[in-house]
């Protein structure tokens, strides 16, 4: 009898526990940094403060970030960046990306998703959907349908970025850091859960990225500690649209050279001329 007590409460316990970790688990998927960030001018000179209206109702705010540098070269370009972050931080972290890609010529949207940056609301799988959806539309009113629109998702932004792919046909993708659905990536990270049929978001690249033939560059790093350079690769491996896969040797899933590094740079500029050819000043 007390073997059986003994193992009433063992069962009960890892019940209670998976069932915490059920109800919590979004915590454990989206790291937001919530609080407010500065006015975009004062860390980007000339950028903009604007605001995406979703589908839902949320009002989410977002920075453009449009050419700098010489204004007939930066000009020519006429590609927008929407930039869908990964599941952690806020837009301030990727401002130097944004500054780097002006610089280049383009005009980039710094996307922050509802719960991140001191924007309203609670991430999720469809509330990530309809943030991007809304960031998507606010660069057709700006100029730049789709297919003048280069989508650049990073990590669990691949996912976000791929899904919106199917929607609205971009004229390129990047993919950084990608895994091959969130299921894997959790199994990696908690392999002693059930992490398949617990997810109650199913964000998944590799689901989508078949169908997807617009040109597509797939970059990560060989010692990525987040998501494994193996599921990258079987991205780049299913990848409709290939371009190319850029392994960047060494290279952890945080360091600067996946920020604002030449592989990440240089495949922006790669999509940018096939879809208007090269710049000309």
């Amino acid at each position: 009898m007390a073997l059986l007590r003994g193992a009433l409460i063992v069962v009960l316990v890892v019940v209670l526990a998976l069932g915490l970790t059920w109800l919590l688990q979004r915590r454990l998927v989206y790291l937001p940094d919530r609080a407010p960030v500065p006015p975009a001018a004062s860390v980007l000179p000339g950028a903009e403060d604007v605001e995406l209206t979703t589908a839902d109702g949320l009002r989410l705010g977002a920075w453009l970030v449009r050419p700098s540098g010489p204004v007939l070269g930066a000009a020519r370009r006429g590609i927008a960046v929407l930039f869908a972050p990964g599941n952690g931080g806020n837009r301030l972290g990727r401002a130097p990306l944004a500054a780097v890609l002006a610089g280049a010529g383009f005009t980039v949207l710094l996307v922050d998703y509802r719960g991140y940056g001191g924007n309203p609301g609670s991430p999720s799988q469809a509330g990530l959907a309809l943030d991007v959806r809304a960031a998507r539309a606010f660069l057709a009113r700006a100029g730049f349908p789709p297919g003048r629109t280069i989508y650049f998702g990073e990590s669990l932004g691949a996912a976000v970025a791929t899904e919106l792919s199917t929607e609205f046909r971009p004229g390129g993708l990047v993919l950084r850091s990608p895994f091959t659905d969130l299921a894997d990536a959790g199994r990696h990270h908690y392999p002693f859960l059930p992490v398949r049929l617990m997810l109650r978001d199913r964000l998944t690249v590799v689901g989508h990225i078949h169908d997807i033939t617009v040109p597509t560059i797939v970059i990560y790093g060989t010692a990525d500690t987040v998501v494994p350079p193996a599921q990258s690769r079987i991205v780049a491996q299913r990848a409709g649209g290939l371009v190319r896969a850029v392994e960047v040797p060494g290279a952890d899933h945080n360091d600067e050279i996946l920020f604002t590094g030449a592989p990440v740079i240089d495949a922006v500029v790669e999509l940018a001329e096939r879809i208007v050819g090269p710049r000309t000043d």
